[in-house]
């Protein structure tokens, strides 16, 4: 939460020093000229020639092309830069002194280690995983927590989506800011040419957000209805789908897991997916639901030759069903179409009997409708 913060810190020093609101598009977005930034700085009172400001200056361009772009953090995952250097900002002080401070207070030794621990932890599962081409998919979690867990994976993607998407960021469409997460990353994967991945969610702890920005006074982060968080899914969808198309259906430097349980969604997928040419013989999109949910739309969509992926949460009964209750919680309105899934069994199990057709696979030569 500590490290989410201090991100959030930095957007807002960025915007401070280029007089913009927290509200602007980020920094990634607007393509700012490093020149650009350095004047505002010098505007602002801060030397230039310090030699610390002028080390400060190169994580802001990591790959020297004169726009700034985020902090580095490959130095941090190689566990070769402490953390804290990436949480100090200079300002200035008197008689044009600069002076750095931290954006959060320093980490202890402790925090280190942990943070360390799990960057090894990190690099030892997605090193395996590309060796094995297995895809690698990091959930999101509240908005609290996200903005660390995001820059992590984003920075798992600059290093390991080299040849391929192996590394997904999730991206919550529940969220006002979705949209903006998405093209900001979908920005800095076209500059730096790495493979962009993306697994599409609705989202998950719509409950904790609104009580927590209730009881600390914030602005609500999510949407304010059902309706909202569909159009801003589709909003995110067709973003990802036009950069399909836009490098190259063949090249597959976009992949998207379409992780949804709402039936609107995927049939506006396919559509968009049909009007921009992409096949489902391309493997640029799958699609996702839990095991034993909605097995009408995954069975559909598999016959007509897309990728379908069954969630199945794997360990002991303890330990999984604390999960299984959240998701049953979260899908409510799934839980309420399995009247419709018996109805489904039942009227396929009465064709069989009567049309004495026990055994039957579908050709799969049909749109889902």
């Amino acid at each position: 939460m500590r490290l989410s913060a201090a991100l959030v810190a930095s957007h807002r020093y960025f915007n401070d020093i280029l007089g913009l609101s927290d509200d602007e598009a980020p920094i990634v977005l607007r393509k700012t000229k490093v020149d650009y930034f350095k004047k505002k700085l010098v505007e602002r009172g801060v030397n230039l020639e310090e030699p610390e400001v002028l080390e400060w200056l190169k994580q802001i361009d990591s790959n020297r092309d004169g726009v700034v772009d985020l902090f580095e953090w490959g130095d941090v995952i190689d566990q070769t830069k402490k953390l804290d250097r990436l949480l100090r900002v200079p300002v200035p002080v008197k008689n044009h002194e600069v002076q750095f401070k931290n954006l959060i207070a320093p980490f202890t030794q402790e925090d280190e280690e942990m943070f360390y621990n799990m960057m090894r932890r990190l690099k030892i599962i997605t090193e395996h995983a590309v060796s094995k081409e297995v895809r690698i998919m990091i959930d999101a979690e509240q908005t609290y927590f996200q903005p660390a867990i995001s820059r992590v994976t984003v920075e798992l993607m600059r290093r390991y989506n080299r040849e391929k998407a192996f590394v997904f960021n999730t991206y919550q469409c529940y969220l006002k800011d979705a949209y903006r997460n998405v093209a900001t990353h979908l920005e800095l994967s076209r500059k730096e040419d790495f493979f962009f991945g993306a697994k599409i969610v609705r989202g998950a702890y719509i409950k904790q957000e609104r009580d927590r920005a209730l009881a600390l006074g914030y602005s609500d982060p999510t949407q304010p209805d059902p309706e909202s968080t569909t159009a801003m899914y589709e909003k995110v969808v067709s973003a990802a789908l036009e950069e399909v198309k836009a490098r190259g259906i063949g090249q597959r430097k976009v992949a998207i897991m379409m992780a949804t349980h709402n039936e609107d969604t995927v049939r506006y997928t396919v559509t968009k997916m049909k009007q921009l040419g992409i096949a489902p013989a391309d493997r640029v999109v799958c699609f996702g639901q839990l095991l034993g949910m909605c097995d009408q739309i995954s069975f559909n969509l598999g016959q007509s030759g897309y990728s379908i992926y069954k969630y199945v949460p794997y360990g002991e009964v303890l330990e999984v069903l604390p999960y299984l209750s959240r998701r049953a919680l979260e899908n409510r309105g799934v839980l309420e179409k399995t009247t419709k899934e018996r109805r489904l069994l039942g009227k396929e199990l009465r064709r069989r009997i009567f049309s004495g057709q026990w055994a039957y696979t579908p050709k799969g030569d049909f749109w889902p409708v």
